[in-house]
């Protein structure tokens, strides 16, 4: 990592060149009318594989609301992808989510609990176990070779994460999949549980999660009765809470901050999440599609990441 500044650009999503953009990707076919995160982390990745060079470079991503962000983050997340001596094509960030108490509850008291309560259920599955393997699977730092960024779908939803690690599953070769430490500690914005508005903040994200999950596993062929989802609520009651007592104990023995009420009131709204995404799930099984791989759509348009390119070149007005 040198001194020298580097070239940036921005793809501002709400130009009007890049609307016609979405205006013409819809009127071919194409699912990309659901804004958000992943929609946005989609286009992009458009205009950095429309430079053909990058078929052999990495490409990695970020979030952009990090506190104590240091360029070490991405030189420790991209070094698997491009040190000469290795040969992975995906990487995965983790980091310690914790300053003077425990954050990461998506992750801790839903994501994780919900996982083992699937393994409970259909047993020990590779998929699975993949899911379960990455230390911190929510994160939103990866890095990957430009190969597999093209050939990848993603949902537009908070579903990002979770549809993104099954698309490298099915992609990628598991041996070549890594995750790394990128900081001590990680410092974001927080986003607020939102019991009141399940539309918004950790609720909502909770829920897209699980549907994106759900999904995920049904396109594998596991069969969902409204049974099978009976015994996910409870199973998942049980383990959030075993989980609730693990970091009440990690807390106390860390002399971190602790409030237990808080963490079971947020996994009481996860429950509620879980039932939402069931009840989408029964009402619609595909749902929200993910966003195509960028190799289709250049062979449905194949000018389409040229003229994408060139409007971030010049400047989003």
């Amino acid at each position: 990592m040198s001194g020298r500044s580097a070239e940036c650009r921005v793809v501002w999503q709400d130009d009007p060149d890049i609307r016609a953009i979405y205006d013409e990707l819809d009127a071919s076919g194409f699912n990309v009318r659901v804004p958000g995160k992943g929609r946005s982390v989609w286009l992009t990745l458009g205009y950095i594989l429309a430079d053909h060079e990058t078929e052999s470079c990495a490409i990695a991503l970020h979030d952009c609301d990090i506190v104590n962000y240091s360029r070490e983050l991405l030189a420790r997340l991209v070094y698997p992808i491009v040190h000469p001596a290795l040969n992975f094509e995906f990487s995965k960030g983790y980091y310690a989510r914790a300053t003077d108490r425990l954050y990461g509850r998506v992750t801790r008291i839903f994501y994780t609990p919900l996982l083992r309560s699937l393994t409970k259920i259909l047993g020990n599955r590779p998929f699975l176990d993949f899911l379960d393997s990455f230390r911190y699977a929510l994160s939103g730092e990866f890095a990957c070779i430009g190969e597999l960024a093209r050939s990848i779908r993603i949902s537009p939803t908070w579903g990002l994460e979770v549809s993104m690690l099954s698309e490298v599953y099915q992609q990628a070769n598991v041996n070549r999949v890594c995750q790394v430490e990128i900081l001590d500690t990680y410092e974001h914005k927080h986003r607020e549980l939102s019991k009141e508005d399940p539309s918004t903040g950790l609720s909502r994200m909770a829920e897209d999660i699980a549907q994106a999950l759900f999904r995920v596993l049904s396109q594998d062929g596991y069969v969902m009765s409204d049974s099978f989802f009976r015994t996910i609520l409870s199973t998942y009651i049980q383990e959030s809470r075993k989980a609730i007592e693990k970091y009440n104990g990690l807390a106390s023995i860390n002399g971190l901050a602790y409030d237990r009420n808080g963490e079971v009131s947020a996994s009481e709204v996860f429950v509620e999440s879980i039932k939402r995404a069931q009840e989408e799930f029964a009402r619609d099984p595909i749902g929200i599609p993910l966003m195509s791989a960028w190799v289709r759509v250049r062979a449905a348009i194949p000018d389409l990441q040229d003229r994408l390119f060139s409007i971030v070149e010049n400047g989003n007005r």
